[in-house]
């Protein structure tokens, strides 16, 4: 299993959390989601076939920005 790590703007609140969380379960592939508000810190853990620019590509099309 892979994991990446990013830092995340405009998470502000437990709706930008669920919001997200829901966004990344949609990929094929990502196992596990933890998103930490307060540090705006995103880790997703995923297998074959959800890739990192899927992923990247999920942040910042549900209206975040990767830092």
């Amino acid at each position: 299993m892979k994991s990446v790590h990013y830092n995340v703007s405009g998470l502000v609140n437990s709706e930008s959390r669920t919001k997200l969380r829901n966004s990344l379960d949609k990929i094929k592939g990502v196992q596990e989601v933890a998103v930490d508000i307060a540090r705006g810190a995103v880790e997703v853990e995923y297998n074959e076939p959800a890739n990192e620019i899927q992923i990247r590509d999920c942040i910042k099309n549900t209206g975040y920005s990767i830092q």
